[in-house]
């Protein structure tokens, strides 16, 4: 089983308004002229049902930034994968580092959303990634491996994100053959577990992607597309690490 097409995701983070639709707009007129690749905004909760109406048939594809577990009940603030498929979206991302930070998310409990998101109909864009300390100390793959093991559901209907957390937002990078060290495991690790069925897995690579950068990245072996961060809130800039898979 190979790969679908390439997929570049942008996570638009805690970022836009209802004026936003202007760049999605954007964002779906210039994709006309890209058909190897998937795009995917993920906008705020806020903004997924408007989205999803202006993106209807465009091929442009709406996803959420996380999901609570359980399909409803007295969890106040939380927004079920039930919520976000009923909305509109196609996917939602989880285990975000900055969800695994800020607000404790263990591997579990990252397991527990993705398969609450496969439950709903949606593609879970799962994250794994290290911290410089962890790389520093040569820990990269363990980590990562651990992450893969305790994060990823049974059945192989996922993507996966490697987004290097020390590299998320500070500009700086992995170099290519970091990049590609990271990716095969993952991809050896997914056929331990899933078999050939892994080979239909895209790995996704995140942190400070930029046009600049992403005719290199993008090109690494088991890269199969790109979680973008703010790079993705300029039409141009996302247009333009898409237009790698011309």
């Amino acid at each position: 089983m190979k790969p679908h097409r390439p997929l570049v995701a942008g996570n638009w983070k805690m970022n836009g308004l209802r004026s936003s639709v202007e760049e999605l707009q954007k964002i779906i007129a210039g994709a006309k002229a890209l058909s190897k690749v998937e795009l995917m905004v993920c906008p705020p909760a806020t903004l997924v049902a408007q989205f999803a109406v202006a993106a209807a048939g465009s091929g442009v594809a709406i996803g959420g930034q996380d999901c609570h577990a359980q399909k409803s009940g007295a969890f106040t603030g939380d927004i079920s994968a039930e919520m976000l498929k009923d909305a509109g979206a196609a996917a939602v991302i989880v285990g975000h580092s900055e969800r695994r930070h800020y607000y404790g998310e263990t591997d579990s409990t990252v397991r527990a959303k993705a398969e609450a998101a496969q439950r709903a109909g949606l593609l879970p864009i799962i994250c794994v990634g290290e911290t410089g300390e962890q790389r520093e100390a040569g820990q990269t793959l363990a980590t990562v491996g651990a992450q893969l093991g305790g994060s990823t559901p049974d059945v192989a209907n996922f993507a996966i994100a490697y987004e290097p957390i020390w590299a998320i937002g500070s500009g700086r990078t992995p170099q290519p053959k970091d990049v590609a060290e990271v990716h095969g495991f993952i991809r050896d690790r997914l056929r331990s577990r899933h078999g050939e069925k892994a080979d239909g897995v895209r790995i996704l690579y995140g942190g400070s992607v930029t046009p600049a950068n992403a005719q290199e990245l993008l090109a690494v072996d088991n890269v199969n597309g790109a979680l973008v961060g703010g790079a993705s809130l300029k039409a141009a800039d996302f247009l333009a690490i898409a237009a790698v898979y011309r």
